[in-house]
């Protein structure tokens, strides 16, 4: 069955996201197209103003429509503490899970030759510059359990070791090859609870 490009080029750019195969790309757009005035326009409106809005924050990496974001600019949480999370998925993940009160630093990714990220490609400007300052007293590793999470948490335990500052690790409830932004909120908030210095 043909279709037309226009249709083709929807369902192309829908495949590309995350979680969305070739199939599932098709049934969005069949929803969307079907029903243009209460889906596809408010999408799109939706779209074209995070666009417009949405930037990365200078503080920690978040993605927010302020900057700082409004995490960094919120004086209720503790700046004393500082979990570093991989990506602004895992950020979110801890968020919902609402057991850290304290700051974030998202890296942008884990130390792994495979992708060619190293410890050049780590956003770390925000963290070090609060820890080189005396500000924090502790940094909570919330990097996945996988062999580049532990990778990066070990390397990044040896750049902190020369501060004053606890290092500490997510604890149980996070499986071996799990991503923190997949899941629950239960396990993330035991996870929290029962971190261990390194």
């Amino acid at each position: 069955m043909r279709i037309s490009p226009e249709i083709d080029a929807l369902i192309t750019r829908l495949a590309r996201l995350p979680g969305l195969g070739p199939r599932s790309a098709r049934r969005a757009a069949l929803a969307l197209l079907q029903a243009p005035e209460t889906r596809l326009q408010p999408l799109m409106g939706a779209m074209q103003q995070a666009a417009q809005t949405i930037q990365t924050c200078p503080e920690c990496g978040n993605l927010d429509s302020c900057s700082p974001c409004s995490l960094c600019a919120d004086p209720q949480r503790d700046g004393s503490v500082i979990c570093v999370v991989e990506s602004v998925g895992d950020l979110w993940a801890l968020e919902r899970a609402g057991m850290h009160r304290g700051r974030y630093q998202v890296l942008g990714g884990v130390l792994s030759a495979l992708s060619g990220c190293g410890p050049e490609d780590l956003n770390l400007e925000g963290l070090m510059k609060h820890v080189e300052q005396g500000a924090v007293k502790e940094v909570i590793l919330a990097l996945g359990a996988t062999v580049e999470g532990a990778t990066t948490a070990h390397w990044l335990q040896e750049k902190l070791a020369p501060y004053p500052v606890i290092v500490s690790r997510l604890g149980h409830g996070v499986p071996m090859g799990g991503a923190l932004d997949v899941l629950d909120e239960g396990t993330l908030a035991a996870a929290m609870s029962s971190r261990k210095a390194l």
